[in-house]
């Protein structure tokens, strides 16, 4: 017992006299892998990050028990577990790992991996920032229905998320996108809205029903979880938001996808988006390792650029999330704009013929199914 009690006192004091090493050594990336080390020693595996956080680690530490510092630490190992995935089925591609800051305050760390030979355009986001939310982001969130009550025509904020988009070169592999973040406001009387949002979604070039249905089983698991009401309600909310007015089809054949969500409790809302966040790679990369060796021809790959086409009007002209980035002071735009494809092709009224595979993908675009019961 006493050898015991000396072997844990030695442990300890090994860990401080190493941390406090690191901190002098100035590296938040030598304290995180310190940190990250001690954590798999107290069976709390860590993902390695792509780069040190936002607030910095030693902040996040000190702050741990709060839901702000629990949520960046979320979005980090996302953005991490998805980036390794992904570079695992690219071995000859690597992740540009861009990080940038806020004037305003905050900032982010960009992952953007280009011209591989599976993927074309991956990218994996994330962004801490602060700041005042400009008159035209209030006024989109009031439109929402929040009434948000300024001081001084002030409003303070904090917003956080991951966020990624990953276009693969194969048509037969499908493009693949998903967001979670959390907002906080602070109103004239000190009193703090906050609400969570996010989704992930499917946009496959051709269908693959097999591909349709693990898709939404790993989603609906992930939901069913916490509440068996979630994952009906959140596909449905998915293929109403990713609809394309002017085309009369939906981007994909969709997922879940949910905002504004601020109950039943904050911890419980957590926890929900922290199992969907744990999803994204199971739901994603069994379907890309299936089908990154396909074979394809010049029309199908033809078709993938058509279809791509309709991403970018999606993106363009109805993402909240597109639209909140550009009107946010100090926004930065090659992240926002990340999410578009490297190549794309607009022709002049395509139209594909009957009973082929394009007219197959097209129709279930138009009404969407039902892939799980």
């Amino acid at each position: 017992g006493a050898l015991g009690g000396l072997g844990l006192a030695l442990g300890l004091w090994r860990r401080q006299t190493a941390l406090a090493a690191a901190r002098e050594a100035g590296g938040e990336e030598q304290e995180q892998e310190q940190e990250q080390e001690q954590d798999q020693q107290d069976g709390e595996p860590r993902v390695r990050f792509m780069a040190p956080p936002v607030s910095g680690l030693r902040e996040l530490r000190r702050r741990r028990r709060e839901l702000r510092s629990r949520m960046e630490l979320l979005i980090m190992e996302t953005q991490a577990e998805v980036c390794r995935a992904l570079a695992a089925l690219d071995p000859g591609a690597s992740f540009a790992v861009d990080t940038w800051e806020r004037k305003e305050g905050g900032g982010g760390i960009s992952c953007v991996l280009q011209d591989g030979e599976v993927f074309e355009k991956a990218g994996v986001n994330v962004s801490v920032v602060s700041g005042l939310l400009s008159e035209e982001a209030a006024r989109q969130m009031r439109s929402r229905g929040k009434a948000l009550k300024a001081k001084d025509g002030k409003l303070p904020f904090c917003a956080m998320g991951v966020s990624s988009v990953i276009h693969p070169k194969n048509p037969h592999v499908p493009t693949m996108h998903f967001n979670y973040r959390y907002f906080e406001i602070e109103e004239a009387d000190g009193t703090k809205k906050w609400w969570f949002g996010g989704g992930t979604d499917l946009t496959p070039t051709y269908l693959n029903e097999e591909d349709a249905i693990h898709f939404h089983k790993t989603l609906k698991e992930a939901c069913d979880k916490h509440d068996l009401k979630l994952y009906p309600k959140y596909k449905k909310w998915c293929d109403d938001y990713f609809y394309i007015k002017h085309r009369g089809e939906r981007r994909g054949i969709g997922g879940i996808f949910f905002d504004d969500l601020d109950s039943p409790s904050k911890e419980e809302v957590f926890q929900f988006v922290k199992s969907c966040a744990k999803a994204v790679v199971p739901c994603y990369i069994p379907i890309v390792k299936k089908h990154r060796h396909d074979s394809f021809t010049p029309e199908e790959k033809l078709w993938q650029q058509l279809r791509r086409g309709r991403y970018v009007e999606f993106n363009l002209v109805y993402d909240r999330g597109t639209k909140f980035g550009l009107l946010t002071p100090g926004s930065r735009i090659e992240s926002i704009l990340m999410s578009l494809p490297l190549t794309a092709r607009w022709e002049y009224m395509h139209t594909p013929p009957e009973s082929s595979k394009e007219a197959e993908i097209l129709e279930v675009l138009r009404n969407p199914k039902d892939w799980v019961h």
